[in-house]
């Protein structure tokens, strides 16, 4: 089966790939550096010619509504638009948990849009939204961090680690379409400043975490449920000393 990975450099992306391949599976890497790019549609016939499945996991460098807005309206309308041209036959894209609750935040705002686009398209989809990455746990706690102190949130979070994710998001390309959203976590839920404060004692960072429910989370005040599976979710193995045991993230704040 040939897969297209449009983002298929980064963190989740490449890890799709390899699995894919390792699979059997003919994969084209969609990237600009591969001259695929979704937001001039460059290179996207030729790439999809042929495919059965897009898995897109491109993500807007700028979190502001405006750039977000124009980022995935312009690269979900030309994807699509190239998709229906080749007749593919499964879109999954991946989005966020608690993007329905988010419209106060601008990158959110852009996400709802990417999705109602996919919905809109005619293409059967699959939607996957997951929660926060471990991985974000740094930028995390440097967004939160004024004067040496760490101002985070209380809310619930169910932090889920990149390589579960890449086999969630591999083993939706593999499978059928579920022409809605499906959601993924990570096994422990705990309070978003606990688990930073954790992370922090864990690589030996002496800054303490201040919770306050009021904090914002990127621009956003959180409710206690905003970021964690409403219902039913599918739960990654690893844990957050599993995931800390075999990051490469953990080594820089252990540093720091």
């Amino acid at each position: 089966m040939k897969v297209v990975v449009i983002g298929g450099t980064g963190l989740i992306g490449s890890k799709v790939v390899e699995r894919l391949r390792k699979a059997g599976h003919e994969v084209v890497v969609g990237a600009p550096a591969n001259g695929i790019d979704v937001l001039s549609g460059e290179g996207l016939d030729a790439a999809l010619a042929g495919a059965q499945v897009v898995v897109d996991l491109a993500n807007s460098p700028a979190f502001d509504r405006e750039s977000a807005l124009k980022f995935f309206q312009t690269a979900g309308q030309n994807l699509l638009a190239a998709e229906a041209k080749a007749g593919v036959g499964h879109h999954i894209a991946l989005s966020v948990v608690g993007t329905q609750k988010l419209s106060g935040s601008g990158y959110f705002v852009g996400k709802a849009e990417q999705e109602r686009l996919i919905r809109e398209s005619g293409i059967p989809y699959t939607i996957i939204h997951s929660t926060q990455f471990f991985e974000f746990l740094p930028g995390i706690v440097k967004s939160g961090e004024q004067d040496g102190v760490v101002r985070l949130p209380t809310a619930n979070v169910q932090p889920i680690a990149s390589d579960d994710v890449a086999d969630a998001v591999t083993r939706h390309a593999l499978g059928a379409p579920v022409n809605g959203v499906t959601e993924i976590a990570g096994p422990e839920r705990v309070r978003l400043s606990e688990l930073a404060q954790r992370f922090l004692d864990s690589t030996k960072d002496e800054r303490k975490v201040v919770g306050d429910p009021h904090a914002l989370y990127f621009g956003v005040e959180l409710q206690d449920d905003t970021l964690v599976p409403d219902g039913e979710a599918w739960h990654g193995e690893l844990g957050f000393a599993q995931w800390l045991q075999r990051s490469d993230v953990a080594r820089p704040a252990a540093r720091g």
